[in-house]
């Protein structure tokens, strides 16, 4: 659970050794690079760090139905060149299939006129014709107009009108909008159609040759994501009088590679501590089995570099939460069964790794609250069993699986503020209004379950008292310099204390996890007991019946306890939890490294 230390690093050297040098800062990969040139004045002609136009052109490839046998291997293939011909027939089939919706729109505009030829402008005297075609009752429109009219056709549905007039009549001149028949005959139009149509064809067969080196752009993607990321950090160097500097933030335990890099290439690098007004990157390290932590908390919010990894918390919680929202073991063995089978498939990258290290826990953890809630596909082991004997905790006892998630919520919010505090040890003030909040929330779970009186109530009320003045007194950072700074602060601390009914809401968003959990449970006994009663009603056939609903069911609700697992025990991490522990939001380390080329 580490914030990996940065040093801001700058490396000079000579412009014409420029290329080979960040050559070689890619191969280390261990540089976050930081822009030493303005913005251009056109942004949509800065060089991206990825190879977006291989991207597209692969999805675009990759989309077309049928496909050409690949190639294998063809020492003349160029990524770039044929990345830009897909773009290009990309770009054509938009227009083109623009062109035929427009022209089949016009034909069928057009059509009911018949084929129109229209004289020349200047043999009207500036005036123009303007087409309508309006239903059989609704004629009568045309009396109330001033504009020169003649019906050209009818019959029993329709009847057409052309009106002239030198400029467009308004939109409400009559009951329907105009028909626009363009300056095209029909005929014109029609063979026109005919040429986009058979342009669309050359432009698809185009697209079906190069899909058979949709293999090959794949094993070049690397290749080509390197070029851009080089050409994207020849863009971020500084060049003057025949020298160049690049400059980056780096993790302190690369500078020792930085510097050999340096004096191996005659190079001039410096390494500097961040300034207070500086915000480096975020890089977070965790061990490789509990690697999805930093994923999970990064796909929220990343981290200030100056705050704290969350990655590990947000790891244990969202594996309790999922477990207690499931809530059955049986259910969980048939995951891990699923996992299984795809566990060696998922160990082919370094994300399949750290997310099937995911699954593992959250399984392994649910497996372990379905025992202890004695939760097994809905059935209840009998007191007396091995099984019975685990049964420790009883989901149907609602004030105290109220209690209990209550507690979690509780010990969630005091760990994130904390924590908060902890990082904040040399800022007594902030430090103090957070153990405010923490006894504030120990403190009104105390009198809760001390249920008002007693000894257990008194002392939570007193640490909801001693709470509340630490926040009222504490969570201003406003200094004193004169006396309505004072009054400032009372008021700063008077609105921090209105956060009462925030802490109160988020607690009780906790309960969540008891309602889904008996949900879950609920459920799967439902599932039971109707294929039970099936079994018994139906004679013959009821075996059957009772062996798809229970597998119909059961499957059922093992997906709904998944999807709410997943977005539920998250969203108390990304919600909750990061309101209270997160302060400020940082941006993620993206090192300049070279990408594995795949062969």
């Amino acid at each position: 659970m580490t914030l990996v230390a940065l040093k801001k690093v700058t490396v000079c050297g000579l412009t014409t050794e420029k290329q080979r040098v960040l050559n070689g800062l890619q191969d280390l990969g261990c540089l976050h690079l930081v822009p030493l040139r303005p913005p251009p004045a056109e942004p949509e002609r800065a060089a991206s760090p990825h190879a977006d136009d291989v991207v597209q052109a692969l999805r675009f490839l990759s989309r077309t139905k049928v496909k050409r046998r690949q190639l294998p291997r063809d020492p003349s293939f160029d990524v770039s060149a044929v990345a830009a011909e897909a773009l290009e027939i990309k770009q054509g089939l938009r227009e083109a299939t623009d062109k035929r919706d427009f022209l089949e729109q016009r034909i069928k505009d057009v059509t009911p006129w018949g084929d129109l030829v229209f004289p020349p402008h200047e043999q009207l005297a500036g005036y123009r014709l303007w087409f309508y075609i309006l239903p059989a009752g609704r004629t009568k429109a045309l009396q109330k107009i001033d504009l020169p009219w003649q019906i050209v056709h009818r019959d029993q549905r329709r009847t057409h009108v052309v009106l002239i007039a030198r400029d467009e009549p308004p939109s409400d001149l009559l009951p329907v909008p105009r028909t626009h028949t363009g300056s095209k005959p029909l005929n014109e139009l029609q063979f026109e159609l005919e040429e986009t149509e058979a342009e669309i064809e050359a432009l698809m067969a185009r697209r079906l040759a190069l899909t058979r080196y949709i293999y090959l752009i794949n094993l070049n993607l690397a290749s080509a994501e390197n070029a851009a990321s080089l050409d994207h950090a020849t863009q971020q160097t500084r060049d003057e009088d025949g020298v160049f500097a690049v400059q980056g933030w780096a993790p302190v335990a690369d500078l020792e590679r930085l510097g050999d890099f340096a004096n191996d290439h005659g190079l001039a690098m410096l390494a500097e501590q961040p300034a207070d007004d500086e915000q480096p990157p975020t890089l977070l390290k965790n061990p490789p089995a509990l690697g999805a932590g930093t994923d999970l908390a990064l796909f929220y919010q990343t981290p200030g570099y100056r705050t704290w990894d969350p990655s590990l918390v947000v790891f244990f919680s969202f594996t309790l939460f999922f477990a207690m929202i499931l809530s059955d073991a049986g259910y969980a063995v048939v995951l891990a069964v699923f996992l299984g089978l795809i566990w060696r498939k998922m160990g082919r990258s370094d994300g399949g790794k750290r997310m099937r290290n995911l699954f593992a826990w959250l399984l392994g953890g649910s497996f372990v609250w379905g025992v202890l809630v004695g939760g097994y596909f809905g059935v209840t082991p009998d007191p007396g069993t091995w099984l019975g004997a685990l049964h420790v905790i009883n989901l149907q006892n609602f004030n105290a699986m109220m209690e209990l998630s209550i507690a979690v919520g509780v010990a969630h919010l005091v760990l994130a503020n904390l924590i908060v505090a902890y990082n904040n040890r040399r800022h007594l003030g902030l430090m103090a209004s957070k153990v405010g909040w923490s006894l504030f929330l120990i403190g009104g779970f105390t009198a809760y379950a001390g249920g008002g009186a007693g000894d257990a109530a008194t002392v939570g009320f007193v640490l909801v008292a001693v709470g509340i003045a630490f926040v009222f007194l504490f969570t201003s950072q406003r200094p004193l310099k004169k006396p309505l700074d004072l009054v400032w602060r009372v008021l700063d601390g008077l609105r921090a204390v209105t956060d009462i009914t925030k802490a109160f809401g988020d607690v009780l968003s906790y309960m969540r996890l008891f309602a889904l959990g008996l949900a879950s449970a609920s459920l799967a006994l439902t599932f039971n007991q109707l294929a039970g009663e099936v079994s018994g009603d139906v004679p013959g056939l009821g075996l059957l019946l009772e062996l798809l609903i229970l597998l119909i069911g059961h499957t059922l609700n093992i997906g709904l306890a998944i999807m709410s697992g997943v977005v539920h025990g998250l969203r108390l991490n990304y919600i909750e939890f990061y309101n209270w522990g997160m302060e400020g939001e940082g941006y993620p380390f993206r090192a300049f490294a070279r990408k594995e080329v795949q062969r």
